[in-house]
């Protein structure tokens, strides 16, 4: 009876720290997570491995502020020189990264701490993204589901890349805020549930438009629950506080100069002005809160007319796609970029793997819904199902949803779990038992599993021309291919769109053009001479003052020029066709590039 006691004791005390010290916890699997990514990655870590164009961009971002350009200057003046190229980024996600290359500089040297800062900072949002999905979880399943939440994190195999060392851009803040929202969407104390939701939604906006389809979904749910039950009023007014003042500091503090005009791309007058306004009327609506239910909903659609209205009339050059491209940028660039297509238009290995744990997520959340309808939890439920459903469907506008659809699908899926093992575990057949609660892991797992499932089976397997062209893309932007090319003076390089950015990082020399929409004449300036003739090619380069040619046979982008104009400027090159005007330079012996002096 001494042992049995002792152990009811323990367990007690096991559940009593999983809900009281849930938060230390959490934090406490984040770092043995971190840990073990750093472990994991370090030999890409220690080369350098920035393996997206924006990760590059990311650095030579933070590496021109602590070299002395001005705060709200976000030129990149080593991109298309003299002049540079403009970005419409902010430098919120620089500050965690300067912050730690500048903590370890004293102690490792200017190189490693660079290097370290880059494999560190991914993860600092991942520990946000745990207490966010972490606090939902406790909120609508259990107090002690939290672990569970984080396991199945893990599986989100979409979502995870966002974390990864060497994935410096903003994705995974941005993702740190989706959690955050969640959380306050489903937070039964009104004040902070508002607050944290406004908050994070004017953070995200600050850092760049790509959630504010997120943004609006929640501004809407929360004033759907006001429409519904008036007594929401304190909730959706510290949402339009926080959201209105937090959007206007962050403009005050992290727009630059380029942003102080009226784009569309970023968080600029025209932004700015809709959450000023929408969080103005989201207050009125408020603190006038009048009884009838009717009414209300009639206030809450006359105001988003007036939103969407005012809009049009006073930015219609925002109506359509916010980069503002010109037809030929957008025909020939952005609507090639795989993650801007819908999930429906990518191969089935590609797809699934991305899709199955969202609507399982949805699933789940439905049924949590209708379980606890009736009730505040019910609510709360169905509040986060709309938001989950909401996430999920952008998924058909554009594949890069996948992520977040995939973190928000957790509290559905871990719903689902904490409903059907104990009911597999109370069937009296072993069979159903086991059978049963394998099913439900696999199920809540989908992620992981779906993932697993397409590499080991025959479904969908790229051929080898795409082979090819995936090694050739992958070998090409290493450190041991680029660093060579700094045994030649520093001069301007004249390559493809993709490359620029990783030239920039990794060498001396400058480079003419990066995938960023605000400077589409410098792409299309790229893509003309690569598909033109050689005479075009030499007046481009030349207007670019570019004195070296660098290609990379077989990258992905080469195949577009081939594909699109047989016989032109860089078919030649792949040809092995030579050109008086063009001087092999010599590279080492395996080397995935060719480079050549222009005379």
């Amino acid at each position: 009876m001494m042992v049995e006691g002792s152990t009811l004791h323990g367990r007690s005390r096991f559940t009593q720290a999983l809900e009281r010290d849930w938060v230390s916890l959490s934090l406490l699997a984040w770092f043995g997570v971190a840990v073990y990514f750093v472990a994991q990655r370090w030999t890409g870590i220690h080369f350098l491995q920035l393996g997206d164009t924006d990760d590059n961009m990311r650095l030579m971002q933070v590496r021109a502020w602590l070299g002395g350009q001005d705060w709200y200057d976000l030129r990149q003046y080593r991109l298309n020189p003299p002049g540079g190229y403009d970005m419409h980024w902010s430098r919120i996600v620089d500050l965690p990264i300067a912050g730690l290359i500048l903590l370890l500089r004293p102690f490792v040297g200017a190189r490693e701490a660079e290097m370290l800062a880059c494999g560190i900072a991914p993860l600092l949002p991942l520990s946000i993204t745990f207490l966010g999905i972490g606090a939902t979880v406790r909120r609508l399943v259990s107090p002690y589901a939290w672990p569970l939440a984080i396991l199945l994190l893990l599986c989100c195999t979409a979502t995870l890349l966002m974390y990864m060392p060497e994935r410096i851009d903003h994705h995974g803040w941005q993702l740190a805020m989706l959690s955050l929202t969640v959380a306050g969407l489903c937070d039964p104390k009104p004040v902070r549930g508002g607050a944290i939701v406004g908050l994070a939604g004017a953070v995200s906006l600050a850092i760049g438009l790509e959630m504010l389809p997120y943004a609006a979904i929640a501004g809407a749910i929360l004033t759907l629950r006001w429409v519904w039950d008036r007594a929401e009023a304190l909730r959706l007014t510290l949402y339009a506080l926080t959201l209105g003042a937090g959007s206007a500091l962050g403009y005050a503090l992290f727009a630059s100069y380029a942003n102080a005009v009226l784009r569309c791309d970023a968080l600029t007058p025209v932004w700015l002005s809709v959450m000023v306004v929408a969080g103005a009327l989201l207050f009125a609506l408020a603190w006038v809160n009048p009884q009838n239910r009717w009414v209300r909903l009639a206030l809450a659609v006359a105001a988003g007319a007036v939103i969407v209205i005012g809009f049009a009339l006073i930015f219609p050059q925002c109506l359509g796609r916010p980069e503002q491209a010109s037809p030929e940028l957008q025909k020939n660039w952005l609507n090639m970029i795989r993650e801007a297509r819908p999930i429906y238009a990518h191969p089935f290995r590609v797809a699934f793997p991305v899709a199955v744990l969202p609507v399982v997520g949805v699933i789940g959340a439905a049924v949590a819904t209708w379980r606890a309808r009736g009730t505040a939890l019910g609510l709360a439920w169905g509040t986060v199902l709309l938001f989950v459903t909401g996430a999920a469907l952008l998924l058909l506008w554009q594949v890069r949803a996948g992520p977040a659809a995939q973190m928000l699908a957790v509290p559905g899926a871990v719903a689902l779990g904490w409903m059907l093992v104990p009911y597999f575990q109370g069937r009296k057949s072993a069979l159903i038992r086991v059978f049963g609660t394998v099913a439900v892991i696999l199920l809540i797992g989908s992620g992981l599993f779906a993932g697993l499932a397409i590499r080991f089976l025959p479904i969908d397997r790229p051929d080898k021309r795409t082979q090819i062209v995936d090694r050739a893309s992958g070998n090409c932007p290493t450190m041991s291919a680029l660093r060579p090319l700094d045994r030649y003076p520093a001069q301007t390089i004249f390559s493809f769109v993709d490359l620029g950015p990783r030239i920039i990082t990794i060498t001396h020399h400058n480079a003419v053009a990066g995938p960023y929409h605000r400077n589409g004449d410098a792409i299309l300036d790229v893509q003309h001479a690569f598909s033109g003739t050689p005479e075009n090619f030499r007046t481009i380069a030349k207007r670019h003052v570019a004195t070296l040619l660098l290609v990379c046979p077989n990258m992905a982008e080469s195949t577009i020029y081939r594909a699109r104009a047989p016989g032109g400027f860089y078919d030649q090159l792949a040809h092995r066709k030579e050109f008086d005007w063009l001087e092999p330079l010599p590279m080492p012996k395996k080397s995935p590039l060719r480079l050549w002096q222009i005379k």
